[in-house]
C-alpha cells in the first residue's frame, strides 16, 4: 500500500483536491426528472456555484460563512429536508414571506403573481404524454416560464403559510410533477448547497442520446 501511495502520490493529491474543490467550490448536477421543465430537460448538467451563498466545510451542512442571500427567482441545489436526496428547484419565498397558491396562481405577500400564456405543447407525464401549457410567471419583478399540466389531478391549492427565518420555499418550474416544497416543506438555509447558473452541456439520454447543442452555455439567470 505504501508503494502504491508513492507512486500514485501526484495524482491522488490531484484527486483529493478535485474533491475538496467539487464539494466546497463548484460542483455540476445532472438533470434526471421532469420537475422543471420547460427550463431544464433530462439530460442536461448545470453547472452549480457552490460559493453563492455558503462557505461550508468541505463533505458537510456545516456552514462557514454566509457570502450571499438567495433571492426570488435562483435555481437552486439543496438537500432534500425529508431524506437527504439532491433536488434542483426555484426559491419562490424568503424567509418572512407570506405565501399561497390558488387554482396554481401565486400569491406573495398579498400580491399576486402575473401569468401569460406561450403555448400548449405535448409532454411526458407521470401518466403518458399529456397536454401541457406553458406560461410565463411573473414574481416580484422577476420572470421564469412555468409548466403546467391540466389533465393531472393534482392539489392546486395551498396556504396562506409564513416562510420560517432561515428557510425557504421551493416550487418545481414543472408545477404538477415536481416533489417540491408541497410535500418535502420548507428548506433550511443550512440545505442549500449553492446556485445553479447555466447549463453546462446537454444530452437527450431518454432517446437517441445526440448532443443538444443549442442548450450548451444556456444560462439560467
Amino acid at each position: 500500500m505504501k508503494g502504491f501511495v508513492r507512486a500514485n502520490k501526484g495524482f491522488l493529491l490531484f484527486m483529493l483536491l478535485f474533491g475538496v474543490f467539487r464539494t466546497a467550490v463548484a460542483d455540476w448536477n445532472p438533470i434526471p426528472s421532469s420537475s422543471m421543465r420547460p427550463n431544464l430537460l433530462e439530460g442536461d448538467v448545470v453547472f452549480v456555484n457552490r460559493l453563492a451563498y455558503n462557505v461550508k466545510v468541505p463533505l458537510t451542512d456545516i456552514v462557514l460563512t454566509r457570502t450571499g442571500e438567495p433571492q426570488r427567482g435562483d435555481v437552486v441545489t439543496f438537500a432534500s429536508p425529508q431524506d437527504g436526496t439532491r433536488l434542483i428547484k426555484r426559491v419562490l419565498a424568503l424567509p418572512g414571506d407570506r405565501i399561497e397558491m390558488r387554482n396554481e396562481r401565486l400569491v406573495i405577500n398579498g400580491v399576486e403573481s402575473q401569468y401569460s400564456v406561450e403555448e400548449h405543447v405535448q409532454e411526458p407525464g407521470p401518466e403518458g404524454t399529456m397536454d401541457a401549457l406553458r406560461m410565463t410567471e411573473a414574481v416580484d419583478g422577476r420572470r421564469h416560464r412555468i409548466q403546467v399540466l391540466p389533465q393531472r389531478l393534482v392539489t392546486r391549492d395551498f396556504g396562506p403559510v409564513v416562510v420560517p427565518q432561515d428557510a425557504f420555499l421551493m416550487l418545481g418550474d414543472n408545477r404538477d410533477n415536481s416533489a417540491d416544497s408541497r410535500y418535502i416543506g420548507f428548506v433550511p438555509r443550512h440545505l442549500l448547497i449553492g446556485r445553479a447558473e447555466r447549463i453546462l452541456v446537454s444530452a437527450d439520454y431518454q432517446g437517441n442520446w445526440l448532443p443538444r447543442p443549442e442548450r450548451f452555455g444556456m444560462s439560467l439567470r
